[in-house]
């Protein structure tokens, strides 16, 4: 292992600024915290990729509070993506080695000494080794210290910090802007005025009329550029003196919202938001306060409601939607790509509640998991079962199912089995939780803490299989449920699984499909898996619409697993709308390839807590149902419902290029609805040019639904190109009966999922059904 080398002064100073004051840090509060200040001094340390790739690395919290900066004393130039990162980009940072790389190196380091900070979406984690267990702890506080601050402040707070930017574009450092370095400013915040109203704006905050603008104008300027007209709109809108808002005019505009309009809760968000000591204690809001308030995460889109567990949760299994991921051990494409068990790590804080392992035979009489017959790596089983013991119940109390897909040998087979009953113990399901005869599978509550597992299982009984069983007849099987090519021969079946694997299957027992007549014969603890190809066959093709009813019947008493064709050698994903709105629960997508499809499966379970199921619109629950997803139309008990969506307005989109300093974006904005067949539709704006910080539409858009209980809105921001396919900088997916109405901001998301903070679009909703609207603001923007 390196040694320690000099501390962060000898970093390159061109590169890294060096301010004059900690602003934002003494506004945070976090000047005297001793982590803190460590960080700001810097540390050398090792980062650790492999046994064999160990380099020195000096770390430093820059002057902003939040980011850091990793930097080499010698290599190639890097990226500032490569050579930053904030704490707004931590998911956690693990003490110790834990991660697979530090898990390595056991024995020939001292685990105090190290930690790792793992981001969020796809970046890679920095596994990091200090000179001292102090150092170590002191950056594993400091890092958790900022991130939580950093989350928890106020509208207020985020607005002050925002011109610590400036000392960036301040090139000569004295602290003073000329209207050079106010231009260079302007291409930082993404945004390119046109030189007029740039030169107006500068004259209007030199007060000392010198041409320069000293900290306290540079404020100030940063100020009026977030001035927002369309919040001030809305504010004099309902203010009788275009001063305050009366306790009484707030009630109105929550209730145009189709909010809470109690005295109560006026008053709340009077005491929460209202930066004025007067007007809070005489009950009036005024508009920066007002501003505050709709910039806040209590104006969100999303409906707060939804963002805990508030379904019914003692429905069986077969009634809900199950996030469920597909080859969940790898990090990228199904063919080269490293296995891991960090992938696990992140399906799970996602709320992932099925996950899969591809099991074979490994050396020393361990099995390990990868992508059989290619050049994927390998994990051992055993490190996946303590990783998902550890991260299982996170993000979600409610049960969790290890899809199995079984090829090892009988003897590791026992080895699988002793590792699940010894690692995950109690945790582990091996036996019903009733000894009556099973009617329906048990709910999540009943199951809530517990691990299923999911796999072949031992049966006395007579089954029609292939005429020869083969030792990987017993895995999940992704060849197909399809059943074509196989003899029609009744025999027992060989055992070629173990007794002790096939003991710990209890509620997802994998069978054979052979036909939705022979299924719902079944116990409903047996499940079916289809590959994508042959679950559309049931689904689009004509003269199949018996198959789609059966189907969806189907899926409201027994699980059913859907999976990417194996020509996904990119491990792309399929649409998983199709399966969703026939009721299949265990629509399992990659979730380590970003893309639409992996937004709209973010979206479906945004909703009910982010606890991984959501529980089924009725008419998918119905064992009589006769819904019939590709009908033209939503069918009996549908009401179709009118939304229009006024698109007014984004904030802080950011450049898609930070290396070319004219990079500004010309954004436009799609709005999609993601349904049944009749409800998919999409409709966009206009584009603006050459402004990413604060561009306007004003352009409304209008979507007729069938069947609101399964469609999904879906926010997109391009930047348009003229010459070749359109960049995408950020989107945001939603449940239909998740929106709220009126006036709303929408925080959007990285193409990975993560938070794209702080852009945001400001868009107005409004629902009506049946040609009755609720009740909400009219358009009136211009």
């Amino acid at each position: 292992m390196l040694t320690r080398s000099k501390k962060t002064a000898d970093m390159d100073k061109d590169d890294v600024p060096d301010p004059k004051s900690h602003d934002p840090l003494r506004k945070l509060g976090l000047l005297d915290d001793e982590d803190v200040r460590l960080m700001m001094q810097g540390s050398s340390m090792v980062k650790v990729r492999s046994p064999r790739w160990q380099k020195s690395r000096s770390l430093r919290l820059l002057e902003d509070g939040v980011t850091v900066w990793c930097e080499s004393s010698k290599g190639f130039p890097r990226t500032k993506q490569e050579q930053t990162f904030s704490v707004t980009e931590v998911e956690c940072v693990r003490e110790g080695c834990q991660s697979e790389v530090l898990r390595k190196l056991a024995g020939s380091v001292q685990e105090s000494h190290c930690f790792t900070v793992v981001f969020r979406g796809a970046r890679k984690s920095l596994d990091l080794c200090c000179p001292t267990a102090e150092e170590a702890r002191c950056w594993v506080r400091g890092i958790r210290t900022l991130k939580e601050r950093v989350s928890n402040m106020s509208q207020k707070e985020k607005l002050d910090q925002y011109p610590s930017g400036a000392p960036r574009a301040d090139q000569n450092q004295d602290g003073k802007m000329s209207y050079e370095e106010v231009k260079r400013l302007l291409q930082m915040i993404n945004i390119d005025l046109n030189e007029q109203y740039a030169r107006t704006l500068f004259k209007k905050c030199d007060r000392s009329a010198d041409g320069r603008l000293d900290p306290s104008e540079i404020e100030e300027f940063c100020r009026e550029l977030m001035r927002r007209p369309e919040l001030d709109y809305i504010f004099h809108r309902y203010s009788s003196n275009g001063c305050v808002l009366s306790t009484a005019e707030l009630r109105d505009f929550l209730g145009d919202q189709g909010e809470d309009a109690s005295l109560v809760h006026a008053q709340k968000l009077i005491r929460t938001y209202e930066l004025n000591n007067w007007a809070q204690k005489h009950w009036y809001m005024t508009m920066n306060g007002f501003a505050m308030y709709m910039l806040s995460r209590e104006n969100d889109v999303f409906n707060p409601m939804h963002s805990v567990v508030y379904q019914d949760m003692n429905r069986p299994l077969a009634h809900y939607f199950i996030s469920s991921s597909h080859n969940t051990y790898l990090t990228k494409d199904q063919v080269t790509s490293a296995s891991s068990t960090e992938p696990y790590i992140r399906a799970l804080n996602q709320g992932c509640r099925c996950v899969e392992l591809d099991c074979w035979d490994g050396d020393k009489g361990e099995p390990v998991i990868y992508h059989g017959h290619t050049l994927t790596s390998k994990v051992l089983f055993k490190e996946v079962i303590e990783t998902i013991s550890q991260y299982a119940f996170k993000a979600s109390p409610y049960p969790l199912i290890l899809s199995l897909e079984n090829h090892c040998s009988v003897e590791q087979q026992i080895v699988m089995a002793r590792h699940l009953r010894s690692i995950l113990g109690n945790l582990l399901l091996t036996r019903p939780i009733s000894s009556q005869q099973m009617k329906h599978l048990p709910s999540p509550e009943d199951l809530r803490g517990r691990i299923l597992i999911k796999g072949k299982k031992e049966s006395p009984r007579l089954e029609k299989t292939d005429s020869t069983v083969s030792n990987s007849s017993f895995a999940e099987d992704e060849a197909g449920g399809d059943t074509k090519g196989k003899k029609d021969l009744a025999k027992t079946v060989p055992s070629k699984l173990s007794r002790e694997l096939s003991d710990l299957v209890v509620y997802c027992q994998s069978v054979s499909f052979n036909g939705f007549e022979q299924t719902a014969k079944r116990p409903p603890s047996d499940m079916c898996s289809f590959s994508e190809n042959e679950a559309l066959k049931h689904i689009k093709e004509s003269g199949m619409c018996r198959n789609r009813k059966l189907f969806v019947r189907h899926n409201s008493r027994q699980l059913s697993r859907i999976y990417p064709s194996g020509q996904r050698l990119q491990s792309s994903n399929y649409d998983p709308k199709p399966m969703w709105n026939c009721g299949c629960q265990m629509v399992a997508l990659n979730f380590q390839t970003p893309g639409e499809q992996m937004d709209l499966n973010q979206g479906r379970f945004m909703d009910n807590g982010r606890s991984g199921y959501v529980l089924k619109p009725r008419f998918l629950c119905q064992s009589d149902s006769n819904f019939n997803p590709e009908n033209t139309g939503g069918g009996p008990g549908h009401v179709p419902t009118q939304l229009t969506i006024q698109v007014i307005s984004a904030q802080q989109l950011p450049k898609l290029n930070a290396d070319k300093p004219n990079s500004i974006v010309d954004p436009q904005v799609w709005v999609e609805i993601h349904g049944v067949g009749i409800d998919n539709a999409r409709g966009k704006t206009h584009r603006i040019n050459n402004n990413g910080f604060n561009p306007r539409w004003n352009c409304t858009l209008s979507f007729k639904i069938q069947v609101p209980e399964l469609a999904l809105v879906r926010f997109l921001v391009e930047d348009h190109d003229h010459t070749s396919k359109n960049d995408f900088i950020g989107q945001f997916t939603i449940p239909f009966t998740s929106l709220r109405t009126g006036y709303r901001h929408v925080h959007l998301l990285k193409a990975d999922g993560s938070s794209l903070s702080p852009a945001t679009l400001f868009i107005h909703i409004k629902v009506s059904r049946r040609g009755v609207g609720i009740k909400s603001v009219s358009d009136g923007m211009s």
